[in-house]
């Protein structure tokens, strides 16, 4: 195989997204061969610049003309075209979340280890940023030393009363599973556990329709512990303006801090531990300096995760997203939204069919549609 065919199953706003960035052909060695929407409006538009159109999802997998499929369609779809998708011999990468709830994800994962021949990936696009990527060395070089602290402040997803009324499924847990945690910042989550790990407990405490007509949460503070004592703060919402995007994680070296396209490292010229340990004085702390590390823009995150799909599947390099790294994230978000339904701290790995009955519990008690 020298080209990868695509196809792209759902075309709301992040599938044509993905279709119309693969017809650019921003993706190097793929080809937008066929897509999937109910739409036919939609699927006309791609189909008069040459790709096939299928009514449905289904029909697309079955109809043997594509390599790879992009997912893009509402969250409690993306197991089951994945696992399909898989069981058809085709490779899948699925917009975040994997899934909707842990429990189906656990048996979207099942059938990707299943095959091992066939690729499953995660539209994680923080990952390509450099921004990021830079942290990630950073931190795995040592330059933080141990960490102790993290808190990310990431109030800039601002969504209006238009956006949620955009779809009968969106803000809905019949449709979306969950709000702002497993829609916007799903990506922070990922981006947060990718730098530092996977906290061992969380403590949540959201709110649900503060700042808008909508059933699920948009204002969300947790408290996040790690195993080896690393603490953190997450707060994230929709309903804040001008909001505010701001990342620290703190540690015996020194601090990354991210905030409005600028990243920098304080280092502390010893180790705040073994100063503490040496020091004559009760009133001093180490002496520090502050550098800026400078990085490109991303110009293209999206396509860039693609690009790494197709030299995966064509040259056997690494994913950046794979798989199994979208059950992180997604757990996070539904362990915090749990830990605030039960008012009690929850332990990570956090059971999947405990949040799966508490998330049926919310389904059957809300409206199946809003006005």
């Amino acid at each position: 195989m020298n080209s990868v065919r695509f196809g792209v199953i759902g075309l709301g706003n992040i599938g044509r997204c993905h279709a119309d960035y693969l017809l650019e052909d921003k993706v190097s060695r793929a080809t937008l061969a066929a897509v999937a929407s109910a739409s036919p409006q939609k699927r006309r538009h791609y189909q008069q610049r040459g790709a096939l159109a299928f009514a449905s999802g289904e029909s697309l997998l079955a109809a043997g003309t594509v390599d790879a499929v992009i997912i893009a369609t509402p969250h409690f779809q993306h197991p089951a075209f994945g696992i399909g998708a898989l069981e058809a011999g085709i490779h899948a990468l699925i917009e975040k979340p994997i899934a909707a709830h842990k429990a189906d994800a656990e048996a979207l994962l099942v059938a990707s280890r299943c095959r091992p021949n066939l690729l499953l990936g995660c539209m994680f696009q923080m990952r390509a940023e450099p921004r990021f990527q830079k942290m990630r060395e950073l931190i795995r070089q040592g330059a933080l030393g141990e960490i102790v602290r993290v808190n990310w402040i990431n109030t800039d997803w601002y969504r209006t009363e238009a956006y949620y009324r955009s779809s009968d499924w969106r803000a809905t847990w019949r449709g979306e599973g969950g709000g702002v945690l497993l829609n916007q910042c799903l990506h922070n989550l990922d981006a947060l556990q990718w730098l530092c790990g996977q906290p061992a407990r969380v403590r949540g405490f959201c709110q649900f329709g503060r700042f808008h007509d909508i059933e699920v949460e948009d204002n969300v503070t947790a408290y996040l512990e790690w195993a080896d004592g690393a603490t953190g703060v997450f707060v994230s919402s929709t309903g804040e303006a001008p909001g505010t995007n701001r990342l620290e994680i703190a540690g015996t070296k020194g601090r990354l801090a991210l905030e409005n396209d600028r990243l920098t490292l304080t280092r502390n010229e010893t180790d705040m531990r073994e100063f503490s340990r040496t020091a004559t004085e009760g009133f001093v702390k180490p002496a520090s300096h502050t550098e800026a590390i400078p990085f490109e823009k991303a110009a293209a995150p999206h396509a860039a995760i693609t690009q790494n799909f197709v030299n995966a599947i064509l040259d056997g390099v690494p994913l950046l997203a794979p798989g199994a790294d979208g059950m992180h994230s997604l757990e996070l978000a539904n362990a915090i939204t749990l830990s605030s339904l039960e008012n009690q701290t929850v332990e990570l790995p956090m059971s999947g069919a405990r949040w799966a009955q508490k998330l049926n519990s919310l389904i059957a008690a809300a409206p199946q549609r809003r006005d």
